[in-house]
């Protein structure tokens, strides 16, 4: 009999019932399924020899049908504030980046809050005008555990430079996550697994340009319980159609225009019971006048939301500049007397390249 060439099973691309599945495939107990998850997401084992809860006839079976993904680490850069960026070779040659960003108390000078802003595409098909991610194109969808592993690895890092695991995580590095939406949502179920790294869905965020469906369904899919009850961040940038539309393509059709942006938020909170957070990139010249933040506050008030304000790092290639301190101060108490919630986000590892729209790669 010829030998079997099937391809072998990418066990890191299979969630719970994926892996109950193989288990029972392989004509093993179901308690198998189990320990399998516990080793790979919650130990990290990157080779079936790890596994020693395992029988060895049972490792030797799974090498000769499955194998781990997994992403190496291949470039390491601390910035001067403490933010580190990571640079992960994937298992075809592409490459993704993610970044932890520690959060210090001024008092005692340690980590308060250790967030993972990860990545779930290389590249992304978004081109908005002003990210440097977008300027790369869209190349791959991450699998869940490639998204997983990002965090696991940076929960690594954190516990040895810091004393202290990741609190938080942002889906806001490369990609635009709701394009590989079932991916997503199955590293967030692997992220908050209680045999996993635990974290707490509440301090996960998924970040969206404003596609409009998936928003919906991503509303739907938590209400029926499919998918965590993480929170959502529209990434919007301008507060008109007009404004939006010429920083941002996304924004061009009615599918995903200001008007389909808005039925969709208010699904959203209506049938989460959570407000949303708007993402909002202060631009010189372009959209931080006083009636850009009036038109802003419209927006707010579709539905329960705060605004997060964000200080523009420069990405080479674009036009665009950051705001100075005293059009800001304008802007910030314009939104307060329109009484909006509103936050201000500075810049973090700028010096690396690690901040809001400033990961690419070039050999993506």
């Amino acid at each position: 009999m010829a030998p079997d060439s099937s391809p072998l099973v990418d066990l890191k691309t299979l969630d719970r019932d994926g892996l109950a599945a193989f288990v029972a495939e392989q004509g093993w107990p179901s308690f198998r399924a189990k320990q399998l998850f516990g080793w790979l997401y919650g130990k990290g084992a990157t080779h079936f020899e790890a596994i020693t809860v395992l029988p060895k006839a049972m490792r030797e079976q799974l090498a000769a049908v499955a194998c781990i993904g997994t992403i190496e680490e291949v470039q390491r850069q601390v910035a001067t504030d403490g933010t580190v960026k990571l640079l992960y070779a994937l298992s075809t040659g592409r490459r993704v980046e993610s970044v932890l960003i520690p959060d210090f108390d001024e008092a005692t000078g340690k980590a308060k809050r250790l967030t993972v802003c990860v990545s779930s595409q290389v590249g992304c098909a978004m081109g908005c005008h002003f990210c440097a991610t977008g300027l790369m194109g869209f190349h791959q969808n991450l699998s869940p555990g490639e998204i997983h592993d990002q965090v696991y690895h940076l929960n690594t890092l954190a516990l040895e430079r810091f004393g202290k695991g990741v609190t938080n995580v942002v889906f806001m590095g490369m990609g635009a996550p709701l394009q590989n939406y079932r991916n997503v949502v199955a590293a967030t179920r692997l992220l908050t697994d209680p045999i996993g790294l635990i974290l707490s869905s509440k301090r996960i965020t998924i970040s969206t340009v404003g596609l409009a469906r998936r928003i919906r369904t991503l509303a739907d899919d938590i209400a029926a319980g499919t998918a965590p009850p993480v929170r959502l961040a529209i990434s919007l940038h301008a507060p008109t159609d007009g404004q939006r539309s010429a920083i941002m393509p996304v924004n061009r059709s009615e599918k995903t225009d200001l008007a389909a942006l808005k039925d969709a938020v208010q699904h959203y909170t209506r049938t989460t019971g959570q407000r949303v957070t708007y993402e909002y990139c202060v631009f010189a010249a372009r959209n931080d006048q006083p009636e850009a933040a009036r038109n802003l506050a419209r927006v707010a008030r579709w539905a329960p939301s705060k605004v997060n304000l964000i200080m523009y790092n420069p990405v080479e290639g674009t036009a665009f500049t950051s705001t100075d301190e005293a059009a800001l101060n304008r802007f910030i108490r314009v939104l307060v007397d329109e009484g909006v919630r509103v936050t201000v986000r500075r810049s973090r590892g700028q010096d690396i390249d690690a901040a809001c729209g400033q990961l690419a790669v070039l050999d993506g």
